[in-house]
């Protein structure tokens, strides 16, 4: 059973984790595009080809609310539709050229924007424990 610190610990982890992802979603030149694009956008582009389906199961929403939002996406240019390899009732969904391109440009600007806060913010001590706490994020998130 966690104490009231550890508690308190990982209430605050969560909400600053929470801010951090405002901000580099703020800093994103695609501001137009919502979470739930940018999520799609880097599953396809992990993943590979997906139906409206499996990206719905992935993201935890409606098959009906994913349709929405592949169809935006779509009609921007940034996915694309093909047949399904095995399933000719079905319809997959891939990065387009012009998709690539906005995933890159919205991973860069994020990057970007934490590279110089942590250069322009902390001091080399404070780089060096940040360092530290990421490694251990990182193994709080592994299962």
């Amino acid at each position: 059973m966690p104490t009231k610190d550890q508690e308190r610990l990982g209430t605050d982890l969560g909400a600053t984790v929470s801010l951090l992802m405002r901000r580099l979603r703020a800093a994103s030149p695609q501001g137009e595009l919502t979470p739930t694009q940018r999520a799609v956008l880097a599953r396809v582009d992990g993943d590979g080809p997906s139906t409206i389906a499996a990206l719905a199961r992935a993201e935890l929403v409606r098959p009906q609310s994913m349709r929405m939002v592949v169809g935006v996406l779509e009609e921007r240019g940034i996915l694309a539709r093909s047949p399904h390899p095995t399933d000719g009732r079905q319809v997959v969904f891939s990065l387009t050229d012009e998709g690539r391109q906005v995933l890159t440009d919205v991973r860069a600007a994020k990057n970007n924007w934490l590279a110089v806060a942590i250069a322009e913010r902390l001091t080399d001590d404070e780089q060096r424990t940040l360092a530290e706490a990421t490694a251990l994020i990182r193994r709080l998130t592994e299962e």
